[in-house]
């Protein structure tokens, strides 16, 4: 690409380019679907409402919603979310090239292989203010979107460069109650990509050493950036996926009171002991609105010691406001202990303690050593498809989407999103 010693974007770019093989693009159907699900379930939100005023683009409006609902894959050791970033980015680019399945879940694939490479060197103070799916997302969507329109190497990392030159996404709005541009974060990262991918199509050169260099991403935004680690694999098969809906540092607290006898949780103490970015992010005694229970052990504790098995009634706010809810909430006591705090973030671990009995996992259900199957997928899409108000002969068709051929247009795929958000 530039002739001389690899950048570490081109080095990302050349990982992005290999060919995909067939079992790839099986997982990646995968995620598409888990996608779907999470557009399904965010249809009826005030999101989603807002989004139609706001914009016609149907994709545009999907973008917003893929992350709505916590229930997004992940990522554990860069710590974001790449299907509501990557997908919009494959799909608005093969809706403008008409591209067949096979190059959007390339597309997908590679962009998830430099969204998560690049994400995966930001460190703690990154992460302290900057929100990854947003700033390594837009790296991704530009890699994926040259992917689907067929770019070579070298115009595939000008895209990438000019997409980290624009790279943002500050936490500020985790301590403003009611905000939305967490959805902005990821629908902007993700539909720019086909912007970037145009123009460096068009030939616009973009700066190679843009993560590395002087003034770059890495000298910008983190004061310990990690070496871009080499991988045999594809990243994508290292992802998570959710089946609770809240915030991924609250699954692992949810995952061990699941384990525990229902007696246990039924009176007295609840303690949760877990790593120190799941008590940053979701040490939250008295939540007041959804967005807040969903970032809040303490009520997703309390969910299971009530409830059982969280669901989506039961973040809404006149859950939040059950008196028997709140009761709970107020015997779960937080605290940071090992052996999770050194594990984190390779592994997503936590302790529950609760009438004179405890529970840990050291991997939250969804990910890669404890991975949701197809079926659990289906099950999750079914579910939301309901939620979001649709009938479920819609799943069905989400279903047959995903399976299309290699050969086959994306046209049915985006007509059925369109569908959802119309």
């Amino acid at each position: 690409m530039s002739g001389q010693v690899p950048t570490v974007a081109e080095r990302l770019v050349e990982r992005a380019l290999r060919p995909v093989a067939a079992e790839a693009r099986e997982r990646a159907r995968l995620h598409l679907l888990d996608w779907l699900a999470c557009v399904a379930g965010a249809r009826c939100s005030d999101v989603a409402a807002m989004a139609r005023l706001a914009e016609p683009d149907t994709l545009t409006r999907a973008a917003l919603l893929g992350n709505l609902l916590e229930m997004d894959d992940v990522d554990r050791q860069a710590r974001l979310h790449p299907g509501p970033v990557i997908w919009p980015a494959a799909l608005a680019a093969a809706r403008e090239a008409e591209a067949p399945m096979a190059a959007l879940l390339d597309g997908f694939v590679a962009g998830v292989e430099a969204m998560v490479g690049l994400g995966r060197t930001l460190d703690d103070h990154h992460y302290r203010f900057w929100h990854p799916t947003a700033t390594a997302g837009q790296a991704g969507a530009a890699v994926a979107a040259a992917r689907v329109l067929g770019l070579e190497a070298g115009a595939t990392a000008d895209a990438m460069g000019h997409a980290v030159s624009l790279a943002g996404g500050l936490w500020q709005l985790r301590h403003e109650p009611g905000v939305h541009t967490k959805a902005i974060h990821a629908a902007q990262a993700g539909l720019a990509g086909l912007w970037h991918a145009r123009l460096a199509r068009a030939g616009l050169r973009g700066p190679r050493a843009i993560l590395e260099g002087p003034q770059g991403l890495w000298a910008a935004t983190t004061r310990a950036p990690r070496a871009l680690a080499p991988t045999e694999g594809w990243r994508l098969f290292e992802l998570s996926l959710k089946p609770w809906p809240a915030c991924r540092h609250a699954h692992p607290s949810i995952d061990a009171a699941l384990a525990l006898p229902r007696e246990a949780l039924a009176e007295g103490p609840i303690l949760v002991e877990t790593y120190g970015d799941a008590l940053a992010f979701c040490d939250r005694a008295e939540p007041r609105t959804e967005g807040e229970a969903k970032f809040s052990l303490q009520h997703c504790v309390a969910v299971v010691a009530v409830r059982g098995r969280p669901g989506m009634a039961d973040f809404l706010p006149e859950a939040i406001a059950d008196p028997a809810l709140a009761a709970a909430r107020a015997r779960v006591t937080c605290s940071v202990a090992e052996p999770f705090a050194s594990a984190y973030p390779a592994h997503y671990g936590a302790r529950v303690v609760a009438g004179g009995a405890a529970a840990e996992v050291a991997d939250a259900w969804g990910d890669p050593e404890n991975p949701l199957s197809a079926a659990d997928v289906e099950a999750k899409l079914r579910a939301l498809v309901a939620w979001g108000g649709l009938e479920a002969e819609e799943a069905d068709a989400a279903l047959r989407c995903c399976a299309a051929g290699d050969a086959e247009p994306v046209a049915p795929l985006l007509d059925l999103v369109g569908r959802w958000v119309a």
